[in-house]
């Protein structure tokens, strides 16, 4: 399944129109959304409206990474120019000029108490001779860029992803002063701006500028799929929320995604957790928007495979504010089990619901959408036994690699939660620079994408969990965590359950 996220616009409108939130909830959750890609369509309402403000868009992003209840990331703001990220660390370039940005980071960032242990270590007997000077090598640089939606309908959708490469390469500069082959790496960031042809113009200045992307996250990805395939440009992207931007040769999403598959660990922990007969009691509600009934049903038929029944499945109105009768629906039909797919704040709506006719399903699951501050933060002990399914490790646990994302996006973004995308930017600059230094004199555009190909069992230093990231498939493990008294602990286990794939026709 799957999810986007956030920038703070130089004003925050106070009129959001209900139709673009819901809108970019249902975008949003392509990603997190268990096997199911983004079809454009998902936001088309969005685009070229007013927007909502940033606290709009944590609402209305939907994504674990959609924002953390309006806080968005400091010194995006569009008109401004990043500096390096060692000053303190603006991500975003100059997004004034019709939301093209270009501005750059990269710069050693103050360690402060920030792990500095080497970020990568080239493979043994790797040589740097013979490397060539080309489109984004130089001397002293490689030049990487990152191309996601920060302006739109909805700012800062996916500064998230933008926030994490900048960590990333300050990251790996103040660690590795060497870099590869002598090289350091820069970073350019672009703004896609929500837009297919925001993305195609960004990616036709990086075919120029850079030697490859990486970590970006954009709604509209199509707009640049050929573009970036026909110069050749290596595309490393968080994820690709499109068909045409999968199918893109050049271009992989880290956050591996197949459209036909669906997980079994989702359906196997329901009948595990509620039982058999339980499991026969479950409900799948929606936003009904865009692509999303055409994706519940598809979830709804995989997990009917593996044991599962839904006397419920409806979808619910962008603008429907009373939950009440959908309650008294869970209610009368003794439901047992509920999936919601849907943006935060109306999970928060749902749950308020619950409360208020006493009703408690043994199961609430939800996918990382709500893994959120914002969700517990407004949701208070309406939310608490919430469950969601996760394919990486929590930010509360002692994980080493999360453990070096949070501290150096606090380095370059003080007081930025980390968030779902930017976990998947993170690790597609951490994939690169392991690429790229085991190729060494080798590194070519070319030799790289024929490098990513050969990439399986993708963890990041075991950030998440195992992702086809050059055969283009769906990452089939999955990890429970339950909200407990504003908490969120292991549910069934800490390690993460895989048992297969199922598809979804």
């Amino acid at each position: 399944m799957f999810s986007l996220r956030s920038a703070r616009p130089a004003t925050r409108p106070t009129h959001r129109p209900r139709a673009q939130v819901a809108a970019v909830g249902v975008l949003v959750l392509a990603l997190a959304a268990c096997g199911s890609n983004l079809d454009p369509k998902d936001v088309a309402a969005t685009n070229g409206g007013s927007g909502g403000a940033a606290d709009a868009g944590g609402a209305a992003a939907g994504g674990a990474d959609a924002g953390n209840g309006g806080d968005t990331a400091a010194g995006a703001d569009p008109g401004t120019t990043g500096g390096d990220a060692g000053s303190g660390g603006a991500t975003g370039g100059d997004t004034g000029a019709g939301g093209a940005g270009t501005g750059s980071t990269g710069g050693d960032a103050p360690a402060g108490d920030a792990p500095t242990e080497p970020a990568v270590q080239a493979p043994s007997g790797a040589s740097c001779e013979g490397l060539k000077n080309q489109t984004g090598i130089t001397d002293k640089e490689i030049v990487i860029g990152n191309s996601s939606d920060i302006t739109g309908p909805v700012p800062g959708l996916f500064a998230t992803a933008q926030d994490a490469t900048t960590a990333f390469t300050a990251y790996f500069n103040a660690s590795v002063p060497d870099g590869i082959c002598g090289r350091k790496l820069k970073l350019i960031n672009y703004d896609s701006r929500t837009d297919a042809s925001g993305d195609q113009e960004q990616y036709t200045k990086a075919c120029k500028e850079v030697f490859a992307m990486v970590g970006s996250v954009s709604a509209f990805d199509s707009g640049g799929a050929k573009t970036a395939q026909s110069c050749g440009l290596p595309d490393l992207r968080g994820g690709a929320v499109t068909q045409v931007r999968n199918d893109c040769t050049t271009c992989f999403g880290v956050q591996a995604v197949n459209t036909s598959k669906f997980e079994n660990a989702v359906p196997d922990f329901v009948v595990k957790t509620v039982g058999a007969a339980g499991a026969k009691k479950a409900a799948f509600f929606y936003t009904n928007q865009g692509a999303a009934a055409e994706n519940a049903q598809a979830q709804v038929r995989a997990m009917k495979k593996r044991g599962l029944d839904f006397p419920i499945v409806q979808g619910i109105a962008a603008d429907e504010f009373n939950y009440a009768s959908y309650v008294s629906a869970l209610k009368e039909k003794k439901i047992e089990v509920v999936f919601f797919t849907t943006a935060y704040n109306f999970s928060v709506r749902m749950r308020q619901a619950m409360q208020q006719q006493g009703y408690t399903p043994k199961l609430y699951l939800r996918d990382p959408t709500d893994y959120n501050p914002a969700f517990v933060e407004q949701g208070g002990s309406a939310v608490d036994g919430t469950t969601i399914y996760t394919n990486f490790a929590p930010f509360e646990e002692n994980n080493k690699e999360i453990g070096l994302y949070k501290s150096w996006l606090g380095q370059v973004k003080p007081g930025t939660p980390p968030l779902f995308f930017g976990v998947f930017a993170w690790s597609s600059a951490r994939l690169f620079v392991e690429l790229a230094a085991q190729l060494g004199g080798k590194l070519t555009r070319e030799s790289l994408v024929a490098e990513v190909r050969k990439v399986d069992n993708w963890t990041a230093n075991d950030m998440h969990a195992p992702q086809p990231v050059g055969s283009k498939g769906t990452g089939e493990c999955w990890r429970f965590i339950t909200l407990s008294g504003g908490t969120w602990k292991p549910s069934g286990g800490s390690k993460y359950s895989c048992t297969g794939l199922t598809a979804t026709s």
